[in-house]
């Protein structure tokens, strides 16, 4: 996918240059880079997920900064960095229902036999490579607590 991913950003940034969204095409520069640089720093173009670890980590700064702003009274960047995670956003897989969630939860749950919360460890590896990039992994965290509490 990652391949994928880095020609539609490639196609996007192009169609955004012609069309003249400067907001858009900064935004697909700034997540081209990212990739960019985290394949640089592992040394291997990036697998799917990797790819998907980058955006979400994206998508989650800029949230965070909006929030930030919000609090400050800078609506004008808080906007920004909204637009910003929206358009990081539209490249993320769609996310998960919280059916789905509970199903893989409970899946790992009983392949790892987990009854306790010593092994949400062990629960949440396999919960973590199945949801990936479609789910708040802080969200994935509680659920399986709440489960095994």
């Amino acid at each position: 996918m990652e391949n994928t991913m880095l020609q539609q950003l490639t196609d996007d940034m192009k169609s955004a240059m012609k069309s003249g969204d400067k907001v858009r095409l900064s935004a697909i520069r700034m997540l081209r880079a990212a990739i960019k640089d985290r394949e640089i720093e592992v040394g291997h173009a990036l697998a799917a997920d990797e790819s998907l670890a980058v955006l979400s980590r994206l998508v989650k700064q800029r949230n965070d900064a909006a929030r930030q702003y919000a609090e400050a009274g800078r609506a004008d960047l808080e906007e920004k960095e909204l637009l910003e995670a929206a358009i990081f956003q539209a490249y993320m897989p769609e996310p998960l229902s919280d059916e789905e969630l509970a199903a893989i939860i409970e899946a790992a749950v009983v392949e790892t036999g987990a009854s306790s919360m010593r092994e949400m460890g062990a629960v949440m590896n396999i919960v973590k490579a199945k949801a990936q990039g479609r789910a708040d992994m802080g969200k994935l965290s509680a659920i399986v607590k709440q489960r095994l509490g």
